[in-house]
């Protein structure tokens, strides 16, 4: 399999035997790490990693995957960089890619990275947009991998906010391996039309399927995979807070809905999660609404069935994959 050159910015880019060899020089280099083995394959090689939103797992997991595969890293957070304020898009691509071997994007619209990787003459990651996360979802798939043995006919259920970035590209990887996705959540937080036809479509003919429901309890019976994402982020406003709280509680991650999947079921989160107040926006949330636990509760996240810390360590893993097989 050569996907040297190739961008990574939607898995819908990528098929199903793609994304399997990814997993497979995953699970190596993942073995290798355990194993204390280097793999210095790209030495001497430089790239840049964009952050105009920042992110602690996906900074983290770039910097130590390109440091293992011996690749240096600059790092440009929001203020660090004139993309979009005094140079352009299309212009920053032509420059950075005449000084680094790949270039990493976080931020905002997709049209952002797509177009960076038009006019880049190395390769673009999609390190997360409003409407797809790839690299988390390499994530997740190794981490489903490694809990059943398979992804073939393994039931996800997705509960709450899935129009956005996590949502979207969990179908979008489900359908791709055919897997069994549902989405569990108020109607008006679906995932866009045209994308949950194109899912169903790939879904046809990888034997997955794609369901959309608001009945918690018919989504969560037999699932393996259940998986949530933040309801809410800093710097909305009160008022969308407020819609968002009261639309989406009932879709909680709780003891009842771990109870009625399958007994083997894993719980799964990209990070952050607000699963206490022991944070700035944990403590903002009890102090407005008198809750402190929003799409998980406390007791789901810290038990035996949560995996949500081998899927971060993964998202290293798996983005160690993706530079070594792109570059």
């Amino acid at each position: 399999m050569n996907l040297r050159g190739r961008h990574l910015l939607t898995l819908l880019d990528y098929s199903p035997a793609e994304i399997d060899y990814l997993l497979d020089l995953a699970a190596d280099l993942k073995e290798k790490k355990k194993e204390r083995i280097f793999t210095e394959y790209h030495k001497g090689k430089n790239i840049v990693l964009i952050f105009e939103k920042t992110s602690t797992r996906t900074r983290c997991a770039f910097e130590v995957a390109a440091h293992d595969l011996g690749i240096s890293t600059t790092y440009l957070d929001p203020a660090a960089s004139q993309i979009g304020h005094k140079e352009n898009i299309a212009d920053t691509a032509r420059v950075l890619s005449s000084m680094y071997d790949g270039i990493e994007y976080r931020g905002y619209g997709q049209e952002i990275v797509e177009e960076l990787a038009l006019y880049s003459g190395v390769p673009v990651w999609n390190g997360l947009t409003n409407e797809f996360h790839p690299t988390q979802m390499l994530a997740d798939l190794l981490t489903i991998r490694e809990s059943f043995g398979t992804l073939k006919g393994i039931k996800v259920t997705y509960l709450g906010d899935a129009r956005y970035n996590t949502g979207n590209s969990l179908m979008v990887a489900c359908a791709k391996m055919g897997m069994h996705f549902t989405v569990c959540t108020a109607g008006k937080y679906f995932p866009k039309d045209d994308l949950v036809a194109q899912c169903r479509e790939i879904a046809a003919e990888t034997g997955g399927s794609i369901t959309l429901t608001e009945d918690v309890a018919v989504s969560v019976v037999g699932a393996q995979v259940i998986s949530t994402d933040v309801w809410v982020s800093m710097g909305e406003s009160a008022e969308v807070w407020s819609e968002r709280i009261a639309d989406l509680r009932p879709y909680q991650v709780n003891r009842t809905v771990m109870e009625q999947a399958d007994k083997e079921a894993i719980f799964m989160h990209c990070l952050p999660a607000f699963h206490d107040n022991k944070t700035a926006v944990g403590r903002e949330v009890y102090e407005r609404y008198g809750i402190s636990e929003l799409e998980v509760t406390d007791e789901v996240f810290e038990s035996a069935q949560s995996v949500v810390f081998r899927e971060a360590e993964n998202r290293m893993h798996t983005i160690k994959a993706v530079l070594a097989a792109t570059l």
